[in-house]
């Protein structure tokens, strides 16, 4: 006969609750705290809205305070109940659940800052263990993949996309002088990124034909480079996709090659057929 499991405490009790969302009681525990996080964000937003602001401040400033009593509450009670607190406070998850609440109390001695609760967003990250979409979290490391297998091109490509922002800005610096906008080197510089960039603000614009003539190299410059960094990262993330598919384990009688691809019939190398007909 087995042993009827003993009875447990208010604490296991509560940390099932907060922090196991695969049962009933911990699912309606996080899906109140999204809608709490919803209904939070929207009150920063409507605060910044001049209009609503001034018909509606002390009841928006009520309602600021009534959800970050209520987070600072639940952080507490998660340190509580958590088998590790320190554990718990300085993972991802426990630094995003602190940054909730500390702007508000920043907002005490600077103005503004309340504004800051927008990180609160960072939080609806948990409707990824709510709705049980943590696979899809997986193809995300394709991302982080392709990122690290290109991240010395795209370095290299940064760093000669600033040297020719540096010598563009300094050439318009010269040809176009502070009369005509470009008060410093910095301030043509900040002109050469937004054209490079093929931004064009137009707050800062050449005057002179030599100086439309620089800009019309530096525009044309612009479009021939700004595709290189994404063909960087497509090339790197379609061999991150290619290494994290499935591939056929067979040797190829020819050349030895050991990997084709999961239907290959012929082998990439020698072109020779892997089964025999």
């Amino acid at each position: 006969m087995t042993q009827p499991s003993p009875p447990q405490s208010w604490r296991e009790r509560l940390y099932v609750i907060i922090f196991k969302a695969d049962t009933p009681a911990g699912k309606r525990f996080d899906e109140i705290l999204l809608l709490a996080i919803l209904a939070s964000l929207a009150v920063v937003m409507l605060d910044s809205v001049k209009s609503i602001n001034q018909h509606y401040a002390l009841p928006l400033v009520a309602l600021e305070w009534s959800f970050t009593a209520l987070f600072a509450v639940e952080y507490l009670l998660r340190l509580y109940c958590s088998p590790k607190p320190l554990r718990y406070a300085f993972s991802f998850y426990g630094v995003v659940d602190l940054l909730a609440v500390l702007p508000a109390l920043l907002a005490l001695v600077y103005t503004g800052a309340q504004y800051l609760m927008i990180v609160r967003v960072l939080r609806m990250l948990r409707v990824f263990r709510i709705l049980k979409l943590t696979p899809y979290l997986s193809q995300a490391n394709f991302l982080l993949v392709a990122l690290r297998g290109s991240q010395q091109k795209i370095t290299v490509f940064l760093l000669t996309v600033s040297t020719l922002v540096i010598v563009f800005g300094t050439l318009m610096y010269v040809v176009e002088g502070p009369h005509h906008g470009f008060t410093s080197i910095p301030t043509s510089i900040y002109w050469a990124v937004v054209t490079l960039t093929t931004v064009g603000f137009g707050d800062i614009t050449p005057k002179t034909p030599l100086g439309q003539g620089l800009a019309t190299l530096i525009m044309i410059t612009g479009y021939s480079i700004i595709a290189v960094p994404t063909g960087i990262f497509t090339a790197e993330l379609a061999s991150a996709m290619r290494g994290g598919s499935e591939t056929l384990q067979h040797a190829c009688p020819t050349c030895g090659k050991a990997e084709h691809e999961a239907s290959a019939g012929f082998c990439s190398r020698c072109g020779h057929p892997l089964f025999p007909k």
